[in-house]
């Protein structure tokens, strides 16, 4: 299966990996993780990275916020299982920059679902775009 770094045309590196154990509370009536909770676990993934990269704390001057999001869903999810997001992203725009997630069960290294997320780094005091800080990708 290949991976959605493949579809970047920049050289992606991958930045950051953060494991999630799912939570009963997950799942839908049918038994499986329902959709929506993979846009948390990428989250978590992205806010985990920036957390680790930053200097200082987010929105005390400007932050991230999602633009644009994706979720490919590549087999069903059952509890109990743990995964391991990996978070890659090319270089950014002077804006802007574009994170890839890839799930994968801890367990067996199987692909779940994989994801992207566009994000817009913003000035908390005007709204205004602001340049991305130094995440290390130039």
């Amino acid at each position: 299966m290949p991976s959605p770094l493949e579809e970047l045309p920049d050289a992606p590196q991958h930045v950051h990996a953060t494991e999630v154990s799912l939570r009963w509370g997950d799942l839908d009536a049918a038994g499986h993780v329902n959709n929506s909770r993979f846009f948390t676990y990428f989250e978590a993934a992205r806010v985990d990275w920036l957390a680790t990269t930053l200097d200082g704390p987010l929105f005390t001057e400007s932050g991230p916020v999602v633009a644009h999001a994706t979720c490919d869903f590549k087999q069903p999810l059952t509890y109990p299982a743990t995964l391991t997001i990996d978070v890659c992203a090319p270089p950014p725009d002077n804006s802007s920059l574009r994170n890839v997630y890839d799930a994968v069960l801890k367990r067996s290294g199987e692909r779940v679902a994989t994801g992207t997320a566009v994000l817009v780094w913003v000035s908390v005091d005007t709204g205004e775009t602001v340049p991305v800080p130094d995440l290390g990708l130039r």
